[in-house]
């Protein structure tokens, strides 16, 4: 029996990006949490939000939220925004 994803990664461009603007939501499912704190990283730095979590059935249940994404998904960055606008050039 295979392993069932028990994380997903739920993310799009961020809002006021307005160049974005055809693109829409969208969510991936990972088997453990390592894989879904990689995907964050990679979709933080292009600048846009994601909120994370646990999929139904698994205890406990656990939901990061976009304010909390970037410390859940990299705990050394100790509240250096990884999408800040210095780091877009």
């Amino acid at each position: 029996m295979t392993q069932r994803d028990i994380w997903y990664v739920s993310f799009g461009p961020d809002r006021a990006d307005e160049s974005a603007t055809s693109m829409v939501r969208s969510t991936r499912t990972f088997k453990s949490e390592i894989d879904a704190k990689l995907f964050a990283m990679q979709i933080l730095s292009k600048g846009w939000i994601a909120s994370a979590g646990t999929l139904n059935p698994h205890r406990p249940k656990q939901v990061v939220g976009p304010s909390q994404i970037e410390q859940w998904a990299d705990p050394q960055l100790d509240g250096k925004a990884l999408n800040s606008k210095a780091l877009r050039g």
